[in-house]
């Protein structure tokens, strides 16, 4: 009898330790889930876009956002839009650092749920991905070499035949437009756009087909560049997929784009003024421009 009024007890307190574990958990998990996650994905090296940095601080007292699994942080014009858009949905913000190379097979396998990181929408891009409308309409240029042998040049057709050698960021929608300096050398193309421009700043290369608030961002440190934009009439053609900068999602995530295009519908995230004010803002939030 003795034993098994023991038993009884022992297991009355493994009982009521389980239902106040229970308890806890259930509690913890409820609390973790009453808000979702927005899980965006950028290379957090695309100044002004977004960039990496030591701490949270900005010089305009805007909050950056730490870098999931890292103690670092980031900000840049596509974190402030995507904090914006996560407050409007009441979400979490998390944000991913990938290598521009991988980061739609990355959103593919589930490590984040869409990319906001100055990408263009084309339509080779678009038969992987869903995009939204432009959260960014942006200029496309060239940087060359200041007081080098390609700095007065005004037209596409200044180049041809020049043997100049142009390089761009791999990946990206400016990687085609290369054929269209006639003679160019294009042998070389580089994982960030800052490799491009320092390729130009050294010497390596001639001329970097990027977009102009990169260039703009890039002279803030590198004043032996020179910013250069085509005559209308003598310019890249099919360049104006580079011009949308919209936010993409896997193919078959029709919900969550929905979701985002309709909180910057809500937030009125559709007026290229707004757009500008805020790309000047965080063009002189940068480290570099402080």
């Amino acid at each position: 009898m003795r034993i098994r009024k023991l038993v009884s007890i022992a297991l009355a307190g493994v009982m009521t330790m389980s239902m106040a574990v229970g308890c806890g958990s259930s509690s913890s998990s409820s609390s973790s889930s009453d808000k979702k996650v927005l899980r965006v994905g950028m290379e957090c090296a695309y100044a002004p876009f977004n960039w990496t940095q030591d701490t949270d601080k900005t010089p305009d007292g805007s909050k950056a956002e730490k870098i999931y699994g890292s103690d670092f942080y980031a900000y840049g014009y596509d974190v402030a839009v995507a904090r914006k858009l996560a407050d409007e949905l009441g979400m979490d913000l998390e944000i991913h650092k990938v290598e521009w190379s991988s980061i739609g097979i990355s959103m593919d396998s589930g490590e984040y749920d869409c990319i906001i990181a100055g990408m263009g929408r084309t339509a080779e891009r678009e038969m992987a991905y869903s995009f939204t409308e432009p959260y960014y309409y942006r200029d496309n240029c060239i940087v060359v070499k200041k007081g080098g042998k390609y700095e007065n040049v005004t037209k596409l057709s200044d180049l041809a035949d020049t043997g100049c050698k142009a390089t761009t960021q791999l990946g990206t929608g400016w990687v085609p437009l290369l054929d269209q300096i006639k003679g160019a050398d294009t042998g070389s193309n580089y994982e960030t756009t800052s490799e491009c421009l320092m390729a130009v700043s050294n010497g390596v290369a001639d001329v970097c087909i990027v977009d102009l608030p990169t260039a703009e961002s890039a002279l803030l440190t590198n004043d032996d560049l020179k910013i250069i934009q085509f005559d209308e009439d003598d310019t890249f053609t099919g360049d104006d997929e580079m011009v949308n900068v919209c936010i993409a999602t896997r193919k078959d995530d029709t919900d969550l784009r929905d979701k985002l295009q309709g909180a910057m519908d809500s937030i009125g995230w559709n007026d290229k003024a707004k757009m500008d004010e805020l790309m000047d803002t965080v063009i002189t939030q940068q480290p570099a421009a402080e």
